[in-house]
């Protein structure tokens, strides 16, 4: 009933919604008097307010119609290479002829869509060849279409890779970490082709034992039956999913805001003072955080409460006794595929170690095969999003990438900005 009651809050807020929408439209009239007076933008700064807070976010576009290949603009053009139904497989297609490595971004299905690794698949880019996982909002999904369960997760990962063929490089960002390496590890026992070259794990929750956070302590106090019973609904018939089990969209928003309540209160406080004042960037600049932020969609049940069980509560992965359709998954079968892992000082999603616990379950890898970068002074987010992200953590991905790529064992220096060129340069001349 909480779906269904949720749906009947917001359908009544809408007229609430429209007036405040008026209003603002009325006051950025230039023929209203005293729209921008101050007590004008106080009236709009409140309507707006209004406004976005009986909004529902819709799944923001990625908006990445061009990149920069050595200091030339390139057109970017998005096209679905592979349609399921519970996840699109998107790619970037850059206007131009480049050699260079193929890489599949697994996105999380932990609540937000696939459009948060915006500023990751940016700055991966003018180097990558891109393909990204795009999950398909569960309520939208038919009941026809059946389960959605952590086994269907890893087999869509292998049709994936085997779809894109030899040679295609890995990353997982956060939650599919445990996913990712049981996909990899399933290829390597079979000695498949599609066996990726590298896999990197980004702030992934492969061992929650090694260090706890909220998530995991959460996780923890309660049995599964309270998960299913206090957070899994039914989607209302309005949706085309209607009938489907899922964990709702706004019971997630509303975990996510609690673990930063004080931080996310501070942000709308001063997005009202800047809408008063009338700075137009400071608040453009939330509002664009908050629409990507407060976007959420719906997880189907069976893989929400699959993956609380095995990877939260029983760490079923780095215990040797996961199984994925009946076969045990082992990474230590993993021999052809290069591991790298990145981890963020102050993250409190996946703490510093429990990513790092990959290292040890690919025991065949050798030591050069592996690789961890524990990145000073970001959260998770800043990750695979921000300026530390761009300048610091990029770099190591893609040299990792192209130091294992068939036919590439170095970045081209007119991909580097001018400071990495000199340094290349300078190795080459040393060479």
């Amino acid at each position: 009933m909480l779906y269904q009651l949720y749906e009947l809050n917001y359908n009544a807020a809408q007229p609430l919604r429209f007036f405040a929408q008026a209003l603002q439209a009325a006051l950025k009239n230039p023929f209203f008097p005293g729209g921008q007076s101050e007590m004008g933008r106080l009236i709009g700064a409140s309507a707006e307010m209004i406004e976005r807070s009986t909004r529902r976010f819709a799944k923001p576009p990625f908006d990445l119609d061009s990149t920069n290949i050595a200091g030339e603009r390139v057109t970017v053009c998005e096209e679905i290479a592979l349609t399921k139904p519970f996840c699109q497989l998107r790619h970037f297609v850059r206007a131009i002829e480049r050699d260079d490595p193929r890489v599949l971004i697994v996105a999380p299905l932990s609540g937000h869509h696939a459009t948060l690794l915006r500023g990751t698949v940016k700055a991966l880019l003018p180097h990558h060849d891109c393909y990204v996982t795009d999950w398909t909002d569960a309520r939208h999904v038919p009941i026809s279409a059946g389960p959605f369960g952590f086994d269907d997760y890893v087999n869509y990962l292998i049709e994936f890779l085997r779809f894109l063929g030899p040679n295609t490089h890995i990353l997982a960002v956060c939650q599919p970490a445990v996913p990712v390496m049981a996909a990899v590890s399933l290829l390597a026992a079979a000695n498949d082709p599609a066996q990726p070259p590298t896999m990197t794990l980004m702030g992934g929750p492969i061992d929650t034992r090694a260090a706890a956070t909220a998530v995991t302590r959460l996780a923890e106090s309660r049995p599964i039956s309270w998960f299913e019973n206090s957070v899994i609904h039914t989607v209302p018939l309005n949706y085309a999913g209607a009938g489907r089990r899922v964990y709702p969209g706004f019971i997630q928003l509303t975990g996510f805001m609690q673990m930063n309540l004080d931080r996310h209160m501070d942000a709308h406080v001063k997005l009202f003072k800047h809408l008063i004042r009338g700075d137009g960037e400071s608040a453009d600049a939330t509002k664009r955080f908050y629409d990507e932020y407060l976007a959420v969609l719906d997880l189907p049940s069976e893989f929400y409460l699959e993956t609380v069980e095995s990877v939260f509560q029983k760490q079923l992965l780095p215990r040797g006794l996961m199984r994925v359709n009946g076969e045990l998954i082992e990474p230590r079968a993993i021999r052809k595929t290069a591991l790298l892992t990145v981890e963020g000082e102050l993250d409190d999603i996946s703490a510093p170690g429990q990513t790092l616990a990959a290292h040890e379950l690919c025991s065949a890898l050798k030591p050069s095969q592996k690789s961890h970068l524990l990145q000073s002074g970001v959260g998770h987010y800043g990750i695979f999003n921000g300026k530390r992200w761009r300048n610091e953590i990029m770099p190591v991905v893609r040299d990792w990438i192209r130091q294992y790529d068939k036919g590439h064992s170095e970045v081209p220096e007119a991909d580097l900005p001018g400071a990495e060129q000199n340094r290349a340069r300078s190795a080459n001349r040393a060479a």
